[in-house]
């Protein structure tokens, strides 16, 4: 089973991937890509707050993601693999080479990004790395909650 959603979300852990994508992917456990929560056991310890207890937690900094790659693969419990930008997931799909889909669930408002859709802001940066993992064979939407229609890269121009 192992990952059945790579999702980016700059709220990282929260209802909506908890329950919203969680519950109807059958998710067992996150995974957390992010290099300051994964050094700061205090960031660590509010994200666990967010999660019931069934719920794996795991936090992993960028550079341990291509040494955990191949075990996540082969992992029969299904995770969600989460990161808070669109760089840390391209850095996760290089290292976690091939990467089917990206989600794009949750990125807001921030100087230098535009909306794209209500939930979707991006840089001219941050779309062109999403045009490179699209070019890599990855496909890349944009989707909120798992009822919600996907939405293309190409439609978020």
């Amino acid at each position: 089973m192992a990952i059945v959603l790579h999702r980016v979300d700059d709220r990282l852990v929260h209802g909506q991937v908890v329950i919203g994508w969680g519950r109807p992917l059958g998710a067992t456990r996150i995974i957390l890509v992010d290099d300051q929560v994964a050094a700061s056991d205090w960031e660590q310890e509010l994200y666990r707050m967010g999660v019931p207890p069934e719920l794996e937690l795991e936090f992993v900094p960028v550079a341990a993601v291509a040494g955990n790659a191949p075990g996540w693969a082969v992992d029969p419990r299904p995770a969600i693999l989460l990161t808070g930008d669109v760089a840390t997931m391209a850095a996760v799909c290089r290292a976690a080479a091939p990467v089917g889909q990206v989600n794009l669930g949750g990125l807001h408002h921030k100087p230098g990004r535009t909306e794209r859709l209500p939930y979707i802001f991006l840089s001219e940066d941050d779309y062109h790395v999403l045009e490179g993992l699209a070019a890599t064979g990855t496909s890349v939407t944009a989707q909120d909650l798992p009822t919600s229609a996907p939405v293309a890269l190409g439609a978020l121009r």
